[in-house]
């Protein structure tokens, strides 16, 4: 498990390399919604997303002699762009597992950014058995997209910087895949009274299932858009969800791809599927969110 500690220690690491982004707000969607919306724009976050924010503390957490044999990691896209950039920072190799089948522009990211690239079957299972493979071969460190604690208290900066910049806030929302953001963002919220909500979509809610199981369930295929959530929840983020989020919500691929344009619309901005996932909630959801911040 992570501290609130560790979040603070994160945003000290990765300060001098990552992008505090800003929040922006829109009118019609607070009268859409019948809520204060407050969007933490991390779509303008270096390489385009929050994963930058876990991937550098991880790399910068490393001492020089681990640092030197590398990072390894499987992704299907952002983290493992996320990781080859940190990587190239600091000057240390990166290896990224990508599955079969992953969004062509995401692996163009990876390759860009200077990770070697390993394909493996476009499964789970596969994807944790090359990591193992390439973990005694290259002697790299691991650096787990969503279980790592380092990564987890990188992406929870994100959080602490919205709090920062928005007051009385009464619920934050965050989308969830393999859980590293909703876990860092709980624990950086642990010591406010700000609940937090966490959204899924219908065709990858393992986390829902696990949740109402009482134990993780690792038989659901996904079938969703949101690519960026299709990965099954990790362990230590699974507790964290259930200790920490009040309420894990589903929406539908038809809503999050409403919302995307939604979010064109009125924030000026392009998003991907995953990212529409919290904004389609709380329209979806206007009871629980209306009239809060």
């Amino acid at each position: 498990m992570i501290t609130h500690a560790d979040i603070l220690d994160a945003a000290a690491r990765i300060a001098p390399h990552a992008a505090v982004t800003p929040v922006k707000v829109s009118a019609a969607l607070d009268g859409l919604s019948g809520a204060s919306l407050f969007f933490k724009c991390e779509n303008l976050q270096v390489g385009g997303a929050f994963k930058f924010r876990g991937a550098l503390n991880a790399v910068f957490a490393l001492n020089d002699t681990q640092a030197g044999h590398g990072v390894l990691t499987h992704s299907s896209g952002n983290h493992g762009a996320a990781l080859a950039r940190a990587a190239k920072l600091r000057g240390i190799p990166a290896h990224v597992v990508v599955p079969e089948g992953a969004v062509p522009s995401k692996l163009d990211n990876i390759r860009a950014a200077g990770a070697v690239i390993h394909s493996c079957a476009p499964t789970q299972a596969a994807r944790e058995a090359k990591t193992r493979e390439l973990l005694v071969t290259l002697g790299a460190s691991l650096v787990h997209p969503y279980e790592d604690p380092l990564v987890m208290a990188g992406q929870g900066t994100a959080a602490l910087e919205l709090l920062h910049t928005v007051q009385g806030l009464d619920a934050v929302i965050a989308p969830i895949g393999g859980g590293g953001l909703v876990s860092g963002t709980a624990i950086a919220l642990d010591p406010t009274d700000v609940a937090l909500y966490g959204v899924e979509p219908e065709g990858a809610a393992d986390t829902v299932a696990s949740l109402a199981a009482g134990a993780r369930v690792t038989d659901i295929v996904p079938d969703t858009l949101c690519d960026g959530l299709r990965a099954l929840i990790g362990v230590p983020n699974l507790a964290i969800i259930a200790k920490h989020v009040q309420q894990v919500l589903t929406v539908s691929d038809a809503q999050c791809l409403a919302a995307q344009v939604l979010a064109s619309e009125h924030l000026k901005m392009v998003i991907e599927p995953s990212s529409a996932t919290v904004l389609a909630a709380v329209l979806a959801n206007s009871k629980l969110f209306e009239g809060k911040r």
